[in-house]
Order: C-alpha cells, then structure tokens, then sequence
C-alpha cells in the first residue's frame, strides 16, 4: 500500500486544512490595524486644502502636517485660527484636536495664518514661502481696511502688488484695462477720490512702469518694508475696561509689546508697555494685570469681557515675548543654517536673475535685430519689386517713344509747313492791325467831332430857347400895343364921326383917309418892323434847318461808318469799346432838349430833322410861337370899311418895334 507526503510549510498546511478560518482571521486584524479619522479642511490666504486626520492627534500633528504640505520652516509665525460663537479662536499645540471647543462640522475649517509678525521683515522672514504668506496677509488686511494705509500708500503699494503677479511691464502686452480684474486699493480710498478705474489704472501703471527689473520676491519684501511701517500693522485689538460697568478702551498686542490706546483711536496708543519693561501678564476670571518691571511702577489692571478673551490675550503675550527674547539671543543652528540656505538661494537667485536679465536683453536685442533686418528685407524687396516695375515701365516707355519719335518726326514736317503758313497769316494780320488800328483812330477822331457837334447844337439850342422867349415877350408886348391902337382908333371915330359908328360903311373915303393919316404914318413905320422881324426869324429857321439837314447827312454817314466798323470790330474783339463809345454818344446828348432826343433811334432821324422848329403863325390873341400847326383866326365886326388893309400904330417896349399889319377879306376876319 503506498502513502502520500505532503510537502510545505505550516501555514500552506494550515490554509490547506481550513482556508475560511484564515480568512476570517486576517480581516479581523486589518480592522484593528485601522484607526479612525476625521476630514480637516486648510484653508490658506491663496489656496485651500484637505486632510484625513486621527482622532489622537493633538494640534502640534495637524500643524506639522500643514506645514509639510506647504514646504514651511519658520513655524513660529504661525497658527490654525477658528471661529467659535462669533470669536476668533487659535488651535491649542499641546491638546487633542478634538478635545478643544471646534466647530461642530464635516469637514473642519481652519485658517492657516500669521499669529506673530516680525519686527524686521528684511532680517527675520527668511523663506520666500514664509514671505509670500505674509505678502498675501498683509495685503487682504490692508484691502479689508483691517489696517489703515494712506491713499498715496495704497498705490505705490498696488504698483508692487501688480509687479509681483505681472512682472516687468510691457506696453505692448499689458494694455489698457488689463488691471480691471484686480482688486489693490481699498474701497474707502475709491470713495474718497471721484476717479474712474481707468484714472487708477494709469496712477498704478505710472508707478508699475518704474519696477521694471525687480524680481517677484523681491516685490513682495518691498511692499511689506512699506507695510510694516504703518501704524496698525501686526497688531491685534481687544475691547477692555477699567472697570466692570462698560468698555471705554482698547488693548493691542504687536511684537514690540502692549498697548493701551482709546476706543476710537488705533493709531496713536494712550499708554505703552514694552516687553523688556514687563516682568509678569496674570488674569484672574475677567481681570487681568500687567506687573512692570519696576516695583515703584503702577501695576496696571483692566477687565475683558470673557474669560477667553483673557486667555488668548495671555496667549498672544507668550508667543510674542517668546518671539521677543529669541530674537535678542544666539541664533539657534536651525536658524544660522536657514539664514545661510536663505543667502545662498539670494545669491543663486540674484546670480538667475541677472543671467535672466542678460538673456532678456540679448533676446530683445536680437528680436530688434531681427525685425530689422525683416524691415531692411522688406525694404530691399520692395525696392526690388519697384525697380522691376521701373524696368518695365522703361521699356514701355521706350516703345512709346520710338512710337513718339517717329510720329513727332511726321509731325515736325508738318509743323514746318504750319510755320510757314504762321508765318503768312501773321504778317497778313500785323497789316489788317495795323489797319484796324488806323480806322480806330479815324473813328475816335470821328467820335469826338460827332461830340463836339452834338455839344455846339446843345448850345445853340439853348440860345434858340431863350430867343423864343424873348420873341414871345416882344409879342405880347405887341399886343398890348394892337389892342391900345384899336381902342383909340374907335375912341377917335366916335368922337368925328359918331354916325358912322353905327354905319362905318357910309363913311367917306376922303374922310377916313384925313382922320386917320397920323394913325397911318404911326401904323405903316410898325408894319414895316414887323414885317422886317418877321423876315428875320423865317431867315433863322431856314439857317437851322439847314444846319439840321447838314448835321443829320452828318450822323447819317457816321451811323454807316459805325455800323460797318461794328462788324469787323465783332471779329478784332473791339465791339465793347465801340459800344462804350457810342454810349459816351448818347450821354452827351441825354441833357439835350426834347426836339433833338430824336436823333437817338435811326427810324425818325429824318423826319425830325426835317422840322426842328415848326411853322408858328403870329396872332393877337394867343402866345408866339403858336402850338397849333393852324392859323388862328380873330373874327371882327363888320363894319363900313372898304380899304384892303389897315396899318395900326403901336408903341413897343425897349429899342425893338412891332410891326402888326391888320387885313380885311371879304369873310370879315382879320388873319395876322
């Protein structure tokens, strides 16, 4: 009979005999190995994080924990802060996380922030990671109005914020309205000045423009140089009392020690007391009190609110005090190496920024190399494509021009034969000028005697006017005389003959030719005057009209002259002047009087110069020269007499006499 061995080792052995015993015996100890946890959530000034945390860590694990996440080795500045009924709370070091009055919630908020600030932040802040966190503190606070900053503060302070996220400003890349997003000045100072976001853009920029050059943590210590200055910066106020009824002051503790300041004044404190000045900080339930170094010294004492408010106030002193004495003794190794670590990554980052610089210089040297010589190649391929196109244009315009030359040759040929031909018409026009130049002068000779004779008939005209007046005047004059006669003549007939006054025809003629031959002689010596100027004015009027019909054959052969002249004047381009001629003509005879406004239209030149005076007949009874173109007729009496005629004896004015001679016909009317 055979048998079978079994080879292994005991546990193959044992999972071999029983497989559910072991199993249930491995998951039992996994439990076991286990622990429980709870979730924490970190919430940092510019980030936030998650962690699982056992329910035995104290608060010294969970900070490590943080810290290592962060890459943080200056622990001292900071602290887990909570909030807890409305006030503000740091996480207790020594004690279990859950142990402490923590906000009862899933997963738990804590604030990772700087409890303790430096005095010297140049000398002190040795990591850029430390220096970064209070960058970012320091600025919330300062935006938050947590700690007051001047408005002129606030923008040089914005311009190394934007430095420190944007680096070296660009004009080409940070345009306008690139800061629109940001938030760096504090609401109140907005409010105080009526600016618009593009007027603090630019104040920021014009600021932000000077910091070309300096490196990212190098923006960040400055700004916080600045800040550390101010008067409100790294302290932490609590409402105190001097006595239990009410809250009048306000307590602040900051690196250098602790101050008393009035409740609505936080910059300038009422009462200090340093931390080399004090030598015990002790509170008993609400009260607390400060012991100063020196005995004589007043020990001062004030109440809080709570008892936790004493408690963090205490612990707020210790940390600082702490803080205060290590910076006053030997650096520790921890912190020579840190120092050491911190200068030589000063350097090395001093030593890259300057390489950085120097690459950042040869690239924009080289860019502007190369955009000119990009220019200088467009440049040269422009002219290249503009010399081409210069060629081609020359042999086009070569072309042209032998086109040109030959049709300016054709052209030459023909302009020869032009010149000569010029040159005839031109000669033939200096003679028709020369011409037109004489006929011109004969026509202006002409038109001024044709002025001065219109000037003379205006004057004798004027003379023959004031002749007719005078006639006109020696005619009545007459008249009166006729009519003197008359009535003395029948005054004498009634006186000899008063029968024949009624019958003047039985008078006899021996009779008559007695009475009256001293009337006779009278009337005979005025009918010869009369007659004599009677023949003297007829003479005058056929002078004038003589001189009419000479002056109007005149006018009539210079109205030809002129009307030939006119049309070849309308060639030569000299018809304006004779226009103006011929109305210098017609203004010298405007002032004329109505009998020679005739002669202005062609039409009844002739028949106005035919009777420049018209035939005026003498008469007794009306006005010399008569307007009617009949003679007037005076009827009479018929009477006895039987002679022919009747000579009336008148006298005249002045040294001229009147001859009016009187005849009888057979109508009985007597006709002058």
């Amino acid at each position: 009979m055979s048998s079978a061995v079994v080879r292994g080792s005991p546990l193959d052995l044992a999972m071999c005999g029983c497989p559910h015993k072991l199993k249930n015996m491995s998951i039992r100890g996994l439990k076991k190995k286990q622990p429980k946890t709870f979730k924490v959530k970190i919430i940092t000034v510019d980030a936030e994080m998650e962690f699982s945390c056992e329910m035995k860590w104290k608060g010294k694990d969970l900070f490590d924990l943080v810290c290592r996440a962060l890459g943080l080795r200056e622990t001292w500045f900071f602290g887990l802060q909570y909030t807890m009924k409305g006030m503000c709370t740091w996480l207790k070091m020594d004690k279990k996380v859950l142990d402490q009055e923590i906000p009862k919630e899933d997963p738990i908020s804590f604030h990772f922030l700087a409890k303790f600030y430096p005095e010297k932040v140049e000398e002190e802040l040795l990591q850029e990671i430390t220096q970064h966190l209070f960058f970012l503190q320091v600025k919330k606070q300062i935006l938050d109005e947590e700690i007051y900053c001047s408005p002129e503060a606030t923008v040089l302070l914005a311009s190394y914020a934007v430095q420190a996220k944007y680096g070296d400003y660009d004009p080409n890349f940070h345009e306008p309205g690139f800061l629109a997003h940001d938030e760096l000045l504090p609401k109140r100072v907005l409010r105080q000045y009526q600016l618009t976001a593009e007027m603090w853009e630019e104040k920021i920029t014009a600021w932000y423009a000077e910091h070309r050059g300096i490196a990212r943590d190098e923006a960040e210590m400055n700004y916080l140089k600045i800040a550390q200055d101010l008067e409100m910066y790294g302290v932490n106020y609590f409402p105190i009392a001097q006595n239990k009824n009410h809250t009048d002051l306000l307590l602040g503790v900051d690196a250098k020690g602790i101050h008393i300041y009035s409740i609505n004044n936080r910059f300038s404190p009422n009462k200090s007391f340093e931390w080399s000045a004090i030598r015990n900080i002790s509170y008993s339930e609400k009260e607390l009190t400060i012991k100063p170094l020196d005995k004589k010294a007043e020990v001062f004492k004030f109440f809080s609110s709570q008892l936790k408010v004493n408690k963090l106030i205490l612990q707020l002193c210790i940390g600082n005090h702490d803080l205060f004495m290590r910076r006053r003794k030997v650096d520790s190794i921890e912190i020579q190496q840190m120092k050491a670590q911190a200068r030589e990554e000063k350097a090395r980052k001093k030593m890259e920024n300057q390489r950085l610089a120097r690459e950042k210089q040869l690239r924009e040297e080289a860019e502007r190399a190369k955009e000119e010589l990009e220019r200088r190649l467009f440049q040269l391929e422009d002219e290249a494509r503009q010399a081409n196109e210069a060629l081609l244009r020359s042999q086009e315009a070569a072309e042209l021009l032998a086109e040109k030359a030959q049709i300016a040759e054709e052209e030459a040929k023909l302009l020869a034969q032009n010149a000569a031909e010029a040159e005839q018409e031109r000669q033939r026009l200096e003679i028709t000028a020369l011409k037109t130049k004489e006929e011109k002068r004969l026509m202006e000779q002409k038109m001024r005697e044709a002025e001065l004779i219109a000037v003379k008939l205006v004057k004798e005209s004027d003379r023959r006017a004031k002749e007719a007046e005078h006639l006109k005047q020696d005619l009545h004059e007459a008249r009166e005389a006729e009519r003197k006669a008359k009535q003395k003549l029948l005054d004498i007939t009634r006186l000899n003959y008063p029968h024949m006054v009624k019958y003047p025809q039985y008078l006899p003629t021996d009779t008559r030719d007695a009475n009256f031959d001293k009337g006779s002689i009278k009337l005979d010596l005025k009918d010869v005057d009369l007659k004599r100027l009677s023949f003297e004015i007829e003479r005058e009027r056929l002078d004038y009209l003589e001189k009419s019909k000479k002056f109007e054959d005149r006018l009539k052969e210079l109205k030809s002259e002129i009307h030939a002249l006119k049309l070849e004047e309308k060639q030569s381009g000299l018809y304006s002047h004779w226009t103006e001629v011929l109305g210098s003509l017609d203004r010298s005879l405007g002032n004329t009087p109505s009998w020679m406004k005739t002669f202005e239209t062609g039409d009844s030149l002739d028949i106005n110069l035919q009777r420049p005076f018209p035939a005026y007949s003498l008469n007794t009874t009306s006005s010399w020269p008569c307007t009617n173109k009949i003679q007037h007729a005076v009827p009479v009496e018929k009477s006895s007499f039987q002679t022919n005629s009747l000579v009336a004896n008148s006298v005249g004015t002045g040294s001229r006499k009147q001859i009016i001679k009187v005849q009888q016909h057979d109508s009985d009317v007597i006709y002058i």
